[in-house]
């Protein structure tokens, strides 16, 4: 009896010890105040407007205070991914497409969507004689990178016009090269066309002399959807929410600036990538590239869902992702509220 209650009392304690470790590690990490660091990640295109405004006029860095801001740039949404699933990156301006993915890839724990930032601002541009989507076949369209969001929107558009991909006379020839790269391969004819975001679709209009097939915005109710979104590591949301509300605070004051400026942000947003690209867009590129996006913290979360089943259509996932619980507009809403700004519709992407 007493070594049956010795074991018995033996067990209790190492249930006890295997519970409070399972609880130790499920639970949510705590917040440790503000950063010492926030390293930030966008791209040096037209559609990450407000990031380039942000860095470029020091509002971020305002807002964030003590905490040092560290910024790195991409060409295409699958690089940030790695970086912030690697955990070399706390936040990144994205593409919708790869926001969900790095959902997805970490089973809905490693990341948070947190904001919009970019609505519109995605064409397909294509050779002069291409004026119907049949006219497509045999010819070579690229993308910034695999799985990136213009990648899976072409290739879900093309899905939905019967027009297979592949290098067949009567299939279209999908290729993925960066933004620079695509515009001197449409001007000496190694590629027929383009799905990319801006400045890169006016370049080629303006520049190239493309013309617009499709422009994205006709694909979607109102014409309104998420071409850039802000997300960060879930960890350090949780770690860091005070550093996480600054961040907003910073994008809702460059938000503002381009609202209220329209003519200010154009030359910060010029100046900002003649600096990450070394050569500054022209006039005519710059006015068009504007004219095609909305600068919006409205993630335009309704989406998303439709968003995961295109990546399906595209060929680039086997099943939709299933984006309950990838959005907390928490730290948003609060911020939005100080200011006086109307707050945005989760469209219940924020419950899993």
């Amino acid at each position: 009896m007493k070594t049956t209650a010795v074991l018995l009392a033996a067990l209790a304690v190492a249930t006890g010890c295997s519970r409070a470790e399972r609880a130790e590690e499920s639970a949510p990490a705590a917040d440790q105040g503000a950063a010492a660091e926030l390293r930030l990640g966008y791209f040096p295109n037209v559609t990450h407007a407000s990031a380039l405004i942000g860095v470029e006029r020091g509002l971020f860095a305002k807002e964030l205070g003590s905490t040092k801001l560290t910024t790195q740039t991409f060409n295409a949404g699958p690089e940030a991914v790695n970086a912030l699933l690697g955990e070399s990156l706390d936040a990144t301006f994205i593409g919708s497409g790869p926001a969900i993915n790095a959902y997805a890839k970490s089973g809905g724990e490693a990341v948070k969507l947190i904001a919009g930032a970019t609505s519109g601002g995605a064409q397909l541009v294509v050779k002069p004689e291409i004026t119907t989507p049949q006219d497509l076949k045999g010819k070579v369209i690229t993308t910034p990178q695999l799985a990136n969001t213009q990648d899976v929107a072409l290739k879900k558009w093309l899905s939905d016009q019967g027009l297979a991909i592949g290098a067949g006379p009567d299939q279209v020839n999908v290729t993925n090269t960066e933004n620079s790269q695509s515009l001197d391969l449409f001007r000496s004819g190694g590629v027929q066309g383009a799905w990319a975001p801006e400045p890169w679709s006016s370049r080629l209009v303006v520049d190239a002399g493309a013309k617009v097939l499709l422009d994205e915005k006709t694909l979607w109710e109102g014409g309104k959807f998420p071409t850039t979104v802000l997300i960060v590591r879930t960890e350090f949301l949780q770690q860091h929410p005070d550093t996480v509300r600054a961040l907003l605070r910073g994008h809702l004051a460059a938000t503002k600036y381009a609202r209220d400026d329209a003519a200010g942000a154009k030359t910060t947003v010029n100046e900002a990538l003649k600096k990450l690209t070394g050569k500054a867009l022209g006039e005519p590129v710059l006015d068009r590239a504007f004219e095609g996006i909305e600068l919006t913290l409205d993630p335009q979360a309704a989406a998303f869902p439709q968003l995961a089943e295109d990546a399906v259509t595209a060929g680039v996932a086997k099943e939709a992702a299933d984006v309950a619980g990838l959005a907390d507009f928490g730290p948003l809403g609060e911020v939005l509220k100080a200011a006086g700004e109307p707050a945005v519709d989760a469209a219940g992407l924020d419950r899993k």
